[in-house]
């Protein structure tokens, strides 16, 4: 039984900003903290829950405590509940107490799972399933209720979408994360798995380690559950072998014209049809195909973000794989077939680049011209044997290494109309995309 309140530290993360709003929508009295100011807790603020910004003190009434990945033991609102005697539980152990009381849908994967959920949600929403659901990024079909332009409560423009989708407690659809096997909290009835690459080599040291984490999570869906997959993937196919729910093969699904670009995103919205009518078997083709030719996208999936003083376009993505980049590029130029395309790529962790420094530098070569911007170390340690500029160094002439967001807005803002400029990267360099569209 969850608490009358809840404190979450880290609260401004994309999943636990999204379990704060399930929580309140429950009627939990939920307050958090966060280091800096984002879009996630200025959508909190929108919503009446209120964010502490910076380490603060542990409310007098607060029954249990939810932690995000990134905040340590020795952090001072953890010390004060162990000091209280107040429970605390990580975001992951939360979503695994939820799934558990619910019929799940999680979808899991390399690439896609993001937009893969947001896609299963409003299918599921659409078909008037009232799914409730917990996504990685802020869907702009979710909670449009205000114009663009508008100002809201916290005194900016409001977030326009969420990452949280109201539903009643029977279906529970939430993006599930590999990273230190968090996938194995959730009891899911309906599992997705979108693809297998290897990623998170700071926990995962070979491939099949990796797959390892997905084939226990297959293994844990009931024999009257489904799996939705591509086993026709030799790196899906492995972990499929001790299913006892059927696997249901998502690529032969049509899904009709999309508003997002790239042949990935419409292998993301195959999976998702598929999972759909896994959940609701009477859910017919036509509605499910209506509901993602609507489906908008959201925060930072190849995101318009506006014009330069110059009349360049700007697109915002959250790439951070070498698959994931280069789709992104192929898709960029598929829809953009005139355009020259610069990209502005921030690494996400120093483990990650060193593992990946061929196969990066070959993707972001596919581009005209890419910037490389210092490496977000996020949970990591510097590691002096990588950097940006030896990046830059092991791909072709077009890329080239700068040492601070002000020298790549500088230089993205020389770029002319007929330019395509896409930030790229799971760090803040979406920061740059907007202030190159303020000039």
């Amino acid at each position: 039984m969850i608490p009358k309140h809840v404190h979450m530290v880290g609260i401004g993360g994309i999943g636990m900003s999204a379990l704060a709003q399930l929580l309140a929508h429950r009627g939990v009295a939920v307050t958090g903290s966060d280091r800096d100011e984002s879009p996630t807790t200025r959508l909190l603020e929108e919503k009446g829950i209120h964010v502490h910004i910076g380490s603060g003190a542990l409310p007098t009434d607060a029954e249990l405590l939810v932690y995000s990945d990134a905040i340590p033991a020795d952090n001072l609102e953890r010390v004060q509940a162990r000091e209280r005697g107040i429970q605390q539980i990580s975001y992951f152990e939360m979503l695994g107490q939820i799934s558990a009381s619910m019929r799940t849908v999680a979808i899991a994967g390399t690439h896609g799972k993001t937009t893969t959920t947001g896609m299963v949600a409003k299918i599921l929403s659409d078909a008037g399933g009232k799914p409730t659901a917990i996504i990685g990024s802020i869907v702009r079909d979710f909670g449009l209720n205000r114009p663009e332009g508008a100002v809201g409560r916290t005194g900016h423009r409001p977030v326009l979408g969420s990452n949280f989708l109201a539903g009643d407690d029977k279906l529970f659809v939430v993006e599930a994360c590999e990273y230190r096997d968090h996938l194995l909290e959730l009891s899911p009835e309906i599992l997705v798995i979108t693809n297998i690459e290897l990623d998170h080599t700071d926990f995962f040291p070979s491939l099949s380690a990796l797959q390892n984490t997905f084939r226990a999570a297959v293994e844990k869906v009931p024999e009257n559950g489904a799996i939705i997959a591509n086993p026709n993937d030799p790196n899906v196919a492995a972990v499929l072998k001790g299913a006892k729910a059927r696997v249901i093969d998502y690529t032969h699904k049509a899904v009709g014209s999309l508003q997002l670009v790239g042949e990935f995103n419409r292998e993301n919205a195959r999976a998702a049809l598929a999972a759909a009518q896994a959940a609701v078997p009477l859910l017919s083709q036509e509605a499910g195909v209506k509901s993602l030719s609507e489906f908008k996208g959201s925060w930072r999936r190849f995101e318009y973000k506006g014009e330069t003083p110059n009349g360049a376009l700007v697109y915002d993505d959250y790439a951070h794989h070498p698959t994931a980049v280069a789709k992104t590029i192929q898709g960029a130029r598929e829809k953009f077939p005139d355009k020259k395309i610069v990209v502005a790529f921030h690494p996400h962790l120093f483990s990650r680049t060193k593992s990946f420094l061929k196969e990066f530098a070959e993707a972001l070569s596919t581009a005209d011209k890419a910037i490389v911007a210092p490496i977000y170390a996020a949970r990591e340690k510097a590691d002096p044997t990588v950097s940006h500029h030896i990046l830059a160094e092991n791909a072709r002439e077009n890329v080239i290494a700068l040492d601070s967001f002000d020298e790549i807005r500088e230089e993205l803002l020389k770029e002319k109309e007929g330019t395509l400029i896409i930030t790229m990267g799971a760090g803040d360099i979406y920061k740059v995309a907007e202030q190159i569209t303020e000039e």
